[in-house]
């Protein structure tokens, strides 16, 4: 082929430090943009920013070049200096790990909505709930000792 086409939209999950509520309502949406920002920095277009007071999920469209593992390392680090910086939450970190899941285009959609009623969403289901049923649903084996 003389050209290169993709699709390659990714659902990534990961919570605050021991899932810690750090995260407050008053700058949980200056946050969700921050994360956004920083997909954006990355040569990345974030599609969907959501979560609660213990994780985020993103819904972003990467490209073929970009490495999985250092785009988290380079939304994670900037975004925990932020918090400190500007929110004064001396205290705030990420948990080390996180989650990464490949979605079709036909999709994307859906997770998007998922993404918008996370706080509805987590009435009903903790977030170590929700995360086992997306692995699960992925087909990702896992020991749940191994997981918190």
């Amino acid at each position: 082929m003389p050209s290169t086409h993709f699709s390659l939209h990714y659902h990534l999950v990961f919570s605050t430090k021991n899932r810690y509520p750090y995260i407050r309502t008053e700058w949980i949406d200056r946050l969700h943009a921050f994360l956004g920002g920083c997909v954006k920095t990355l040569g990345g277009i974030p599609k969907q920013v959501g979560g609660t007071l213990d994780h985020v999920h993103l819904l972003v469209d990467l490209k073929a070049t970009h490495c999985l593992a250092d785009v988290l390392r380079d939304i994670k680090k900037p975004t925990t200096d932020w918090v400190r910086k500007e929110i004064g939450s001396i205290k705030f970190t990420w948990q080390e790990g996180y989650g990464a899941f490949t979605v079709s285009a036909s999709n994307v959609a859906a997770v998007r909505r998922y993404i918008e009623n996370q706080a509805e969403h987590h009435r009903r289901r903790s977030f170590q709930e929700e995360y086992c049923q997306i692995l699960e649903k992925h087909g990702v084996a896992y020991d749940e000792r191994y997981l918190w």
